[in-house]
């Protein structure tokens, strides 16, 4: 069970959002907290891409305030990570130099890499071996030397993956990252995170910060329920939907270990919940209707010491 104390990640205060007289955003107010994989759902046309960029920093939203621990940004950083569906890696670089990328540029200067070689060389060494750890996690040790032309899709986005948890974001950012693929390589991915979540099962154990807070917006409602342990929905179908879309659904989400057996009847009551809260023209609803997700584990962890 996820612990309750809030060791705040991400906060979102009041966020919003238009683009010229289209109102997108509509005072989305969110704290995520560390260790937390946290699923974003919603109709087309939602903002959900307006609201992963605005906590990206690329995007800063018209109004409201976007913090990482307690920080307002406006900008990108390092400390927030993010992989998309079309992975870009460099062709002229083998998994472990673009995994290792990243690195070089944060921790090295061209100058640096020019005029001081023989240290450069001995960093360089180093990065590399990370980047095969990396490599290693997400399950692709066998291919450490190849280039992206000879991987597969899957394979190329797990190298993506690899390439933003080596630089140890605060914030993962995952933005429809398995759309792409095909059934079998999509659920191998979806394990991956699953096996992300135990790492941070790992470290909450051993009292140790969790090293994994990930925000994954997919718009597959069973992906959303199975890798996370936790769902949003961001929808314009609200009391106050003329306004742009806000968080109507905040619900925790069963948990899964990456040897569970996937019972999709565990998701079907709260899919349906999903499907009327999120997606339903029909259904208008007062926006914090199924917003409960810190109540419902308070409640849980009481439940859990009587």
């Amino acid at each position: 069970m996820p612990e309750t104390t809030k060791d705040v990640v991400l906060e979102c205060r009041d966020v919003s959002h238009q683009f010229g007289e289209k109102k997108v955003l509509n005072q989305v107010n969110l704290e995520i907290g560390r260790g937390q994989i946290v699923a974003l759902v919603g109709p087309s046309g939602s903002g959900k891409s307006t609201l992963l960029r605005a906590i990206l920093g690329t995007h800063p939203p018209r109004q409201g305030q976007v913090l990482m621990e307690g920080v307002p940004y406006r900008a990108p950083h390092r400390d927030r990570g993010i992989v998309y569906q079309r992975y870009s890696l460099f062709p002229f670089l083998t998994a472990e130099e673009n995994v290792a990328f990243g690195l070089k540029l944060d921790r090295t200067s061209a100058l640096f890499r020019l005029f001081q070689y023989p240290q450069w060389r001995n960093i360089r060494r180093e990065h590399l071996r990370q980047a095969r750890e990396f490599l290693e996690r997400v399950g692709l040790g066998a291919a450490t030397g190849h280039y992206p032309s000879e991987l597969s899709g899957g394979m190329c986005q797990r190298v993506a993956i690899a390439q933003a948890l080596i630089m140890r974001p605060k914030l993962l950012l995952l933005d429809e990252p398995f759309g792409a693929l095909d059934e079998s390589t999509r659920e191998s991915l979806q394990l991956m995170l699953l096996q992300l979540y135990q790492e941070n099962l790992t470290a909450r154990r051993q009292n140790e910060p969790e090293p994994h807070t990930i925000l994954i917006v997919t718009h597959e409602l069973n992906e959303a329920l199975y890798v996370s342990d936790r769902v949003l929905g961001l929808s314009q179908y609200h009391h106050d939907g003329h306004g742009g879309a806000t968080i109507v659904y905040d619900k925790p989400a069963p948990i899964f270990g990456p040897g569970d057996e996937k019972d999709l009847m565990q998701f079907n009551a709260q899919k349906e919940s999903l499907l009327s809260a999120v997606f339903s023209e029909e259904y208008i609803q007062h926006h914090s209707e199924f917003v409960s997700f810190w109540q419902d584990m308070a409640q849980a962890q009481r439940t859990t010491a009587s």
